[in-house]
């Protein structure tokens, strides 16, 4: 049996961590100006800007997400993800959105604003932006500290005499401290290249992990029987047969569809979207970082489907019956610290569970509602009881046993080596996540909430000290969220209502903003207003719910008809979209309610631009073309023909070199060929004509999961190896040699940045 870390395990940890650090020391000979500070100088190339965001993109939290929703769907609902890829390649090539906003060289999401629309919804704007990005990532540093805990088996509290020392709150302080180490120094650069050379380490590690899983477990003995051994309406491997899953299913995989495309530029300027050396390099990251999508999501597969399978074969049961009960001691004492009594009845209750063997084709089928799982929930609800205080236990106790089933389940899993070599993955992808939103967050608050109100312009090192105070602040918010804030459902849910709280207003804002000369202020506030509102009003109906709202409709007598008013709108939308009274959780997930403040913020911000009918707005200077080119350089109008349709339907342009070309025309014919139309098009019509076995859906995941996805994430690893380096390489150079510009500082007069004012007058004076 594993489950500890041997000396060896701590020095694969220990010596890359280090190496890490020291280069974000380093990188403050690099920080000398407000733009190498905040966006890397706008010199980075786009391997470095994809394989740092595959790092940003790619955390803990991430990872714990996927594993938790995936313990519910499997395969059934991911069939669907299928069709989506080609979809976000197209908008990549296309340079939807990130490439106008590159264009207008804003460098941070509030600066735009403000050219855009006025200062003060640059202000407002900002100050809901920022708010939503704290509360959404506070939970980083929570869940990779309750990670690491359980991962590691560390006791909740320490004795160190006669004192305790609560241990979840100090993790949280190790890890802000590390993101600030590598944050201060040098800023985005530190951020770009450490994170590029955590991705240059995660790949091979990746490659070793899926290596490990495909070996140590069978696909038709083990993992293959497990995800078939499911209630029709729920299968893990039918995408026809799926209806019955509520919270993950067919219409959540289009409601994240539209949201991904609508939201592409709602953070835009608080993140890599600045950094690019040229709008066109910024748009190939973007086609790039659509394809190593699929190296991150192989290792989140395989860790998904090893937890599935140990918590569910009969062959692995004893395993998982340590697990189980491991699992539910560790977090009812962190549930309930307070009453030991209670917490020993609960412990007691649950040391009587017998060993649970499910055996497959003779034992009933699994299901979301019976399952391995269901016995330990209903002993821990009944102890807690049925109070809205009992309620509120249990939901938390619900959610940090579903969350933390992978962690400790891993602990008892892997050998020593890959034990270590997983620990340093999660603890570099920890690292790369929270310093880059503790960044993002304080660059934010000094661009967009302390700069409109300078009447008096900072020196370079007075703007790059407040941003670094700026980041220790968000650090102490980030950690009082993570001691005090309790995240009550599934990872994914409370990230997304948290993040619609912007995303509502954001995306008509930018969307149209970057698109359409007839929006305006009144149109923006009107998006927020009924946008971010909505979100706000359905994150506190969420939170209060078992505890505050539903005991008050209980009180009010207005639980039926508040419940049967809900199931009415719901109807049609039946089996996938189900709203009914529930005394522990909301009946609207957080997708819906997303939606619903995706689709009110559109209204209002369409109503109430053309109510005010307002002069167009001059795109044309807001993104640098035509007579505003401030760069010395014309935009190349290629000649449409029939040879080049091609090339333009997949955004290929005059910018584009053969190698560019070959990239776009390689990722096309990738996603379009293979993924869409033989992965997807090709078996959907098929089953629609006459439906596939299981046996047959069992080879078509094994296919494309376990043969094909591991040999192009493979190929993945060694193409971004080498271009993160060449462009890390680079990026040095480039910013030795680039010369910083004083004005160049996010400030704004009259619609233009500050920095290309003077340009402009002596454009429009010499035209």
């Amino acid at each position: 049996m594993n489950g500890s870390m041997h000396w060896v395990d701590w020095l694969i940890v220990v010596l890359p961590v280090a190496f890490v650090l020291g280069i974000a020391i380093d990188s403050k000979r690099y920080a000398k100006g407000v733009v190498n500070y905040l966006a890397a100088g706008r010199v980075a190339g786009r391997y470095v800007l994809t394989v740092g965001d595959m790092t940003t993109g790619i955390g803990i939290v991430t990872l714990m997400a996927y594993v938790e929703s995936h313990y519910k769907t499997g395969f059934g609902v991911m069939f669907w993800n299928t069709a989506t890829i080609p979809l976000l390649i197209f908008f990549a090539l296309s340079g939807f959105c990130i490439y106008r906003f590159r264009e207008s060289k804003a460098i941070s999401n509030g600066q735009f604003l403000e050219m855009r629309y006025s200062r003060s919804l640059r202000i407002i704007a900002s100050t809901i932006r920022v708010t939503a990005e704290l509360l959404t990532n506070c939970i980083g540093p929570a869940i990779a500290t309750q990670f690491f805990i359980y991962f590691l088996g560390i006791p909740h509290t320490i004795m160190l005499g006669e004192v305790v020392i609560q241990t979840y709150p100090f993790l949280v302080g190790v890890i802000l401290i590390l993101a600030l180490i590598v944050i201060l120094p040098g800023g985005r650069i530190a951020l770009l290249i450490t994170d590029g050379i955590q991705g240059l380490v995660c790949y091979p590690v990746f490659v070793l992990i899926v290596g490990y899983v495909m070996f140590q477990f069978s696909w038709s003995e083990q993992i293959s029987p497990v995800l078939l051994d499911r209630v029709p309406g729920e299968s893990l491997m039918n995408p026809f047969d799926v209806s019955n899953l509520r919270d993950f299913n067919v219409v959540t995989v289009l409601i994240i569809v539209i949201a991904k495309i609508y939201n592409t530029a709602s953070f835009a300027g608080n993140d890599v979207t600045a950094s690019g050396r040229t709008p066109h390099e910024q748009k190939m990251a973007g086609v790039l970082g659509v394809w190593r999508l699929g190296i991150g999501l192989v290792l989140f597969i395989m860790v998904s489907m090893v937890v599935l399978t140990v918590m569910n074969h009969a062959s692995l049961a004893p395993r998982a019956h340590e697990i189980r009960q491991a699992l539910s001691e560790k977090v009812i004492a962190q549930v309930i610290p307070e009453s030991e009594q209670q917490r020993e009845a609960l412990n007691q209750a649950i040391a009587t569970i017998p060993l649970q063997v499910h055996e497959i084709g003779v034992d009933t089928p699994l299901s979301h509602v019976q399952n391995l799982d269901t016995v330990y929930m209903d002993v821990v609800k009944l102890g807690l009881g049925d109070t809205p205080e009992g309620n509120a236990h249990f939901q938390k106790f619900r959610t940090l046993y579903h969350q933390m089933m992978m962690p400790l389940g891993l602990r008892q899993i892997l050998p020593a080596g890959l034990m270590g070599l997983f620990c340093l993955l999660a603890l570099l992808l920890m690292l790369s996540t929270d310093d880059s939103r503790i960044f993002n967050a304080a660059s934010a608050s000094v661009q967009d909430l302390v700069i409109p109100f300078q009447k008096k312009a900072m020196t370079p090192h007075q703007h790059i000290r407040l941003v670094k105070w700026m980041a220790v602040l968000v650090a102490g918010i980030f950690f009082m969220g993570s001691v005090f804030f309790s995240q009550m459902d599934y990872i994914n849910m409370f990230i997304t209502i948290m993040v619609s709280i912007w995303l509502g207003a954001a995306a008509p804002i930018m969307v149209f903003g970057l698109y359409s000369r007839l929006g305006n202020t009144v149109g923006a506030y009107g998006a927020i207003i009924f946008g971010s509102g909505s979100a706000v009003t359905g994150a506190i109906l969420q939170r209060k719910w078992a505890d505050g709202v539903y005991p008050f409709l209980q009180d009010q007598g207005w639980v039926e008809g508040v419940g049967s008013f809900l199931a009415a709108i719901s109807k049609p939308l039946n089996p996938y979209v189900v709203w009914e009274m529930n005394p522990v959780k909301f009946p609207i997930n957080s997708y819906e309610l997303s939606f619903i403040a995706l689709l009110f913020g559109t209204i209002a911000y369409v109503t109430g631009s053309l109510l005010a009918n307002r002069k167009p707005f001059n795109l044309d200077r807001l993104l640098h073309r035509g007579k505003y080119n401030t760069d010395g350089t014309a935009e190349i109008q290629s000649k449409w023909t029939w040879r080049s349709a091609g090339g333009k339907l997949v955004g290929i342009t005059s910018d584009y070199t053969r190698g560019d070309k070959i990239i776009a025309w390689g990722v096309v014919g990738y996603t379009l060929v293979y993924q869409l139309i033989l992965s997807f098009l090709v078996v959907l019509i098929w089953n629609l004509i006459d439906p596939w076995p299981l046996s047959w859906w069992s080879s078509y995941y094994f296919i494309i999961y376990f043969v094909t996805s591991p040999l192009i994430g493979i190929i993945t690893a060694i193409w971004f190896c080498w271009g993160g380096v060449r462009d890390i390489r680079q990026l040095f150079r480039d910013l030795a040699k680039r010369v910083d510009n004083p004005l160049d500082d996010g400030r704004v007069e009259g619609d233009v940045a500050l920095s290309d004012l003077d340009l402009l007058k002596k454009d429009e004076e010499e035209k």
